[in-house]
């Protein structure tokens, strides 16, 4: 029998770090925010999901403290063997109302919950996934678990999604991001919705960076479209990001949650989300609905740094939503450069590849209702210093 190489491990990441792309953590000394603690240093925070300053609200602390009073930590088991508590009903009865949909079915997190609906809704070896080449990672490895046949358009590529449609044998599962998470752009869904209905396709929503941030209301991208069950039959979204809790969700007809229970394996083989969680998030989302101003400083402090990016002619990609893409092109110098905002005070995330198409490495910029007008101006100036160190390309 042949001993396992010890050294390939190790020449693997070797390679990883020589190419620029080796992921390293940061260890936050605080509460999650606008402003974070790291090494004693106090940071402006520019790679929040946390758009609307809610995951260290005390209200939901105190929802929290409420809901370990009554269910205690963990939730035990799985939601189909004893894990599925009052508050987790609850908590699906008020998504399912906020959306105007029939059901809506839990998860332990966003990518669980694309795992399922994908792979449940794509299990026969002549079904067909198609899907936009920027979407999250999550709906991807949904596609690969299923067993249909994935076919992937390029960015917002209305013709490439109709194209594969027409030409799909079987079912049709249509899967995008509302808002796509590394340029924050938002996916032309209503024509996308037109598409799927003309070809008899099941459209998914992936609305993680939409709920809570775009519609009047916070109920996210099909709010914002006014699509209604038919037009986009199944959607989810995650309560860790402008809910400031953790845990996901999927939404659509009693069928289709139906369908997810008894077919979706991360689902069936998951420890249900703790039920205190669940209790916190249905806090959070009537204090979504409810503080309209959230989502108006946010779309404020977006149009301020927007402007104010335009006028300094900083490499931006185009977006009107809280996540901005600094290009900067590289992945050496997509370091360099966080690092060098770091020095300045502002904590920001270098993107790339294989997370960003090679050659197109950025800072990942997020805006949150927690910043200030100054913080926003501070990393203009910031950007615009870091603009001048960039290698022109060719």
């Amino acid at each position: 029998m042949t001993a396992p190489d010890p050294f390939f491990l190790k020449a693997g990441l070797e390679r990883i770090a020589a190419a620029g792309l080796r992921r390293t953590r940061q260890t936050l000394e605080s509460a999650q925010g606008a402003t974070v603690s790291i090494k004693g240093r106090r940071l402006i925070n520019f790679c929040s999901n946390d758009y609307l300053a809610l995951a260290q609200d005390p209200r939901l602390t105190a929802a929290l403290r409420g809901g370990l009073a009554a269910y205690g930590v963990g939730s035990g088991a799985s939601p189909l063997v004893c894990g599925r508590s009052r508050a987790h009903e609850e908590l699906e009865d008020a998504v399912a109302a906020r959306l105007g949909r029939a059901r809506a079915l839990l998860f332990s997190s966003g990518y669980l919950a694309n795992l399922a609906v994908v792979s449940a809704f794509a299990s026969r070896r002549d079904d067909t996934i198609v899907m936009d080449k920027a979407n999250h990672a999550s709906l991807v490895d949904g596609a690969l678990l299923a067993r249909g046949r994935l076919r992937r358009y390029a960015p917002h590529d209305l013709a490439g999604l109709e194209r594969f449609c027409a030409g799909a044998g079987g079912r049709v599962l249509v899967a995008t991001d509302s808002v796509f998470s590394m340029d924050g752009s938002l996916a032309a869904l209503p024509s996308i919705a037109a598409v799927c209905v003309r070809r008899g396709a099941w459209l998914v929503v992936d609305d993680a960076h939409g709920f809570g941030v775009l519609g009047p209301r916070g109920g996210g991208a099909l709010e914002h479209f006014d699509l209604d069950e038919d037009q986009a039959p199944l959607t989810t979204a995650t309560f860790g990001k402008a809910c400031g809790v953790m845990g996901a969700f999927a939404a659509g007809s009693a069928d289709a949650v139906e369908t997810l229970v008894q077919r979706g394996r991360p689902y069936i083989y998951s420890t249900a989300m703790p039920p205190a969680l669940a209790v916190a998030a249905r806090e959070a989302l009537a204090i979504v609905e409810r503080e309209t101003w959230r989502r108006e400083k946010l779309r404020a402090l977006t149009q301020r740094f927007t402007r104010g990016a335009k006028q300094l002619g900083l490499p931006l990609l185009p977006s009107a939503t809280p996540i901005q893409g600094f290009i900067v092109g590289d992945a050496r110098a997509a370091v360099r450069c966080g690092q060098r905002a770091l020095a300045r005070g502002l904590l920001l995330s270098a993107i790339r590849s294989p997370t960003v198409p090679k050659n197109t490495e950025r800072l990942r910029i997020t805006l949150t209702a927690g910043h200030s007008e100054d913080q926003v101006d501070q990393l203009l100036d910031t950007l615009a210093e870091l603009a001048a160190t960039l290698v022109p390309r060719p």
